[in-house]
């Protein structure tokens, strides 16, 4: 898989360099290619933004370097392009899934104000938020997707199951996980765990799974009626 993420700052892409995600553009599974906007602008000041025409606080990206570096990186349109914004459709697991089939994916990063609209209508760019909350830019937002996605993407993970069995795999919240020792400061690990019985240890999963998610989430949970 292919991504390239636009932005005005590059370096913050390194975060993914680390872990799972690390490794597996380290051989090869995925390439991500963080893209330095700046560097695309016509302004002999490097300017790549500029402020809102009809007034308002704060500066708005120009549609001119965004162009311009979308058509240098993607010149034959093969990337799905995603803008990470507030009025776009929630992130979710299906989502995830969904975007982790694609081939090349390219995300926009706005910032400042966000950007104008003639810049997202020419290159053809869907919308994706992370949630209902504001933060100063699309990159830790991208981010977050990225990782997401990536989860489902065979190889990234060292173990396939892990994508199957955590939160939201299954519409509802991940059951309580615990490790070696049995027991640590009065606290003792289920007696369930420690039997060896599948079965019983299935259905305390289960079990737990579904009182976590109906105290912290009732609204993953099916309408029963």
């Amino acid at each position: 898989m292919k991504i390239s993420v636009l932005t005005l700052f590059p370096d913050m892409f390194g975060a993914l360099s680390y872990s799972m995600i690390g490794r597996a553009q380290a051989s090869g599974i995925v390439a991500i290619d963080a893209v330095d906007i700046r560097a695309y602008t016509a302004d002999k000041h490097g300017k790549c933004d500029d402020i809102p025409y009809g007034g308002g606080a704060g500066m708005v990206m120009t549609p001119q370097p965004i162009v311009d570096c979308v058509r240098a990186v993607d010149p034959d349109k093969r990337a799905r392009r995603i803008f990470m914004s507030p009025r776009g459709r929630r992130l979710t697991t299906g989502v995830a899934q969904e975007l982790a089939r694609e081939k090349e994916l390219l995300f926009l990063c706005g910032h400042y104000e966000g950007v104008d609209e003639r810049a997202l209508e020419i290159c053809g760019f869907e919308e994706l938020s992370v949630g209902d909350y504001v933060l100063t830019g699309g990159e830790l937002a991208a981010m977050v997707t990225i990782d997401a996605l990536l989860r489902f993407v065979p190889g990234v993970l060292g173990c396939e199951e892990s994508a199957m069995t955590e939160s939201f795999s299954d519409g509802m919240l991940e059951y309580p996980q615990y490790t070696r020792p049995a027991i640590f400061e009065g606290l003792a690990v289920p007696e369930v765990l420690l039997s060896g019985h599948h079965a019983n240890i299935e259905k305390w999963r289960r079990a737990k799974s579904e009182e976590i998610t109906r105290a912290a989430r009732p609204d993953l949970l099916k309408d029963d009626n």
